[in-house]
């Protein structure tokens, strides 16, 4: 099954093995895995082995292998020298989602550690990164001394991740972004796992969203690459829980990079929308419960602890808390067509509109516009008049406003009844 001539391991035969619906040994995914990252295994072979496990899935035994083959492709960060409980979070993506900003410093203010790696944004989702950037002077690239210091100091840091973290990974994604093979559960789960397990992380909390605005649109597959994440978190000694979140409806009122980090603060300074404060501390709550720690997380945002927590992290990476952030200078307004209550809003459509405003990338090379997204005057739940403004479109010049607005056609639905969200949908825990 896994041989070929003179019993080595060939590319070909995994291919062929997993094709036909096999399993996979540990040898030949320690082997392949490996092989790829090291340029022996070439990226056509690799695209058809990530379709083969797309379209006849791996079991739990081969993605928890794949995970830790995956990690084993770089170094794993060892954190015990940071003093404190760490514990980490992870978003699958979507619209608006700015929780990271706010969460990592209300969680440190309970003295919990939180080493926050992230990403930038590509398409419709934006990135933490891109987000922090617009504050002035704050610094993304942070060495491995620098960044476990942090966590000693003032307890959150968010940065990028160094390319020593599972480099398989990096490699892999970005094939199965040009291969149609985003989407299969063991190669999300395994992507998003090894690079968290590899960070050093005590224990972590995943907020899998789900709706039109998220990667997983239905709730049942958000449920079952919850429980395998889960599952690997504990086959791999890092204490997991999963919450399944809404993202049908875009979180808070932005989407964009500067617009996204004015919202944080709010929420940081006692203020913010609902939605984004509940999202919050739902998830500080299972952060702090992994610490081990006894406490209720939403005083911290109206006393003060959590901004401090932002201003000491912010400070710590350069930036400077009290800059004025960028303001795009030209805006145009999205009106309502009725009279009524907004009954929905379609999360993927006000992100695709701000990734044309140019908040977010087509390519990783792209530059992504600090002021520019959407503004959401009126959100589910809220009355509004025909001609009153619902959405503000912020660019930095006029000439994307009519591809943004196309973007956004019947995004928007206003009618009588107000309706109830449901933010947190489920949980998953071992």
């Amino acid at each position: 099954m896994s041989s070929s001539n003179n019993g080595a391991i060939s590319a070909v035969d995994v291919i062929r093995t997993k094709r036909d619906g096999g399993v996979l040994s540990d040898a030949q995914i320690d082997w392949v895995i490996d092989a790829y990252t090291r340029g022996v295994v070439a990226d056509e072979q690799m695209s058809a082995l990530a379709m083969a496990i797309f379209l006849n899935g791996a079991t739990d035994a081969e993605i928890a292998r794949w995970t830790q083959a995956m990690i084993a492709s770089g170094e794993r960060l060892d954190l015990s020298g940071v003093g404190k409980p760490t514990v980490d979070k992870h978003s699958t993506g979507g619209v608006g989602d700015k929780i990271t900003l706010p969460l990592a410093p209300l969680v440190a203010a309970f003295g919990v550690a939180v080493p926050q790696l992230s990403g930038r944004g590509l398409g419709h989702t934006g990135g933490t990164l891109d987000k922090l950037e617009t504050i002035p002077g704050f610094r993304v690239g942070l060495s491995n001394a620098e960044f476990i210091e942090q966590m000693r100091t003032t307890g959150a840091v968010v940065c990028a991740a160094s390319d020593t973290l599972a480099p398989a990974d990096r490699r892999l994604y970005a094939l199965r972004d040009v291969t149609a093979t985003v989407e299969s559960i063991p190669l999300i789960a395994s992507s998003i796992m090894s690079k968290k397990i590899a960070e050093g992380t005590d224990a972590l909390v995943l907020d899998v969203k789900v709706g039109s605005g998220a990667f997983m649109k239905e709730l049942a597959p958000a449920r079952e690459l919850a429980e395998t994440m889960v599952r690997l978190g504990a086959a791999h000694g890092v204490r997991t829980v999963a919450l399944l979140t809404d993202m049908n409806t875009p979180l808070g009122r932005t989407a964009g990079n500067a617009l996204e980090v004015r919202e944080s603060v709010e929420v940081l300074a006692g203020g913010g929308p609902a939605d984004v404060v509940e999202l919050t501390v739902a998830l500080a709550r299972e952060m702090l419960l992994l610490a081990g720690v006894d406490a209720d997380p939403a005083p911290a945002l109206a006393d003060g602890r959590a901004m401090d927590a932002w201003r000491a992290m912010v400070v710590a990476q350069g930036g400077d808390p009290d800059a004025a952030l960028p303001v795009a200078p030209e805006y145009d307004d999205v009106v309502a067509e009725a009279d009524g209550v907004v009954t929905a809003m379609d999360a993927y459509a006000v992100g695709i509109a701000a990734w044309r405003l140019g908040a977010g990338r087509a390519r990783k090379e792209d530059k992504v516009s600090a002021g520019a997204g959407v503004e959401i005057l009126k959100t589910v739940g809220e009355e509004v008049k025909a001609g009153e403004p619902v959405l503000r479109l912020w660019a930095d010049g006029t000439g994307v406003f009519s591809a943004a607005r196309d973007a956004l056609g019947g995004a928007v639905t206003i009618g009588g009844e107000r309706v109830e969200r449901d933010m947190v949908l489920g949980r998953v825990a071992q």
